[in-house]
């Protein structure tokens, strides 16, 4: 029985294959997704799945039938069938999971934020704070346009609407401070964008929040400005509570860089001049 939980448990299942491709087998990550049957796994497997389809995306790609021989107590053996996983397949399942375990709420952060980085580039790890901070920061761009729309057709219509919808996220993900007490906390003035002056880290738990309000409005079919105000406060609060829970620096106590990511390019565009 795990009795306790942080990143490091799925690290820890995780196996590469000849060919360095790394993946997970289900029946592993169901004991620590702590599951106690394997038939009620498999219905969040079935879902995840589908998941994947509704994205375009090749089940067997990501989800790879494989069976295993158990030798029996009493001599003989038993086929035992597993799936080998990829990390996006993870990430589905732990999205589909029950969201009342705890490790499913580590599960989502973690397989999120590694999934965001494999697809940012395969090297994140060894990049440079700099490098991070610009990749991340490009990634939430784009995120924040599907975020609107998703915000839109749930009824956020107008800038000022737009705005709220906007504080409401940073509200509890930064335990009660909006953008305004962000930015003055940072020293910053009110033309600066907050999410130029933030490290790599705080861009990934922001990078975070987005991905998964745009997800929950769409999945949840969320209708009205109030609920979509209120989806938004409640993803931030999740995102806060699990790096409380992994032992991290709270967003508004990590410090502000000293370059903003306009000077990052700057400079970058200058070295490959």
């Amino acid at each position: 029985m795990i009795t306790e939980y942080n990143e490091s448990i799925f690290e820890s299942i995780k196996h590469i294959n000849d060919f360095g491709q790394e993946h997970w087998l289900a029946r592993e990550l169901q004991i620590v997704l702590a599951y106690s049957e394997w038939r009620n796994f498999s219905r969040v497997i079935a879902k995840a799945k589908e998941a994947s389809k509704n994205s375009n995306n090749q089940i067997s790609e990501h989800f790879v039938d494989v069976n295993k021989i158990s030798i029996l107590p009493q001599g003989g053996e038993r086929i035992i069938e597993d799936i080998e996983l990829s990390r996006y397949a993870c990430y589905l399942i732990v999205q589909n999971g029950d969201p009342k375990k705890q490790v499913i709420a580590l599960g989502q952060t973690y397989f999120a934020i590694k999934t965001r980085q494999q697809e940012l580039i395969e090297n994140y790890d060894n990049l440079s704070e700099d490098e991070k901070r610009l990749a991340v920061r490009n990634e939430i761009k784009e995120h924040n346009k599907a975020l609107a729309d998703a915000a839109h057709k749930a009824g956020v219509v107008t800038p000022i609407e737009y705005a709220t919808f906007q504080n409401k996220g940073y509200q509890d993900l930064y335990g009660g401070l909006n953008a305004k007490d962000i930015k003055q906390r940072k020293n910053l003035k009110q033309s600066q964008n907050i999410l130029d002056h933030m490290g790599h880290e705080e861009l990934a738990a922001n990078l975070f929040r987005a991905t998964q309000t745009e997800s929950k409005l769409r999945r949840d079919n969320i209708q009205g400005k109030e609920k979509a105000n209120a989806t938004h406060f409640e993803v931030g609060k999740a995102v806060r509570d699990t790096i409380k829970e992994l032992g991290g620096t709270m967003p508004e106590d990590l410090p502000k860089p000293e370059k903003s990511i306009q000077e990052i390019e700057k400079n970058k565009n200058k070295s490959l001049k």
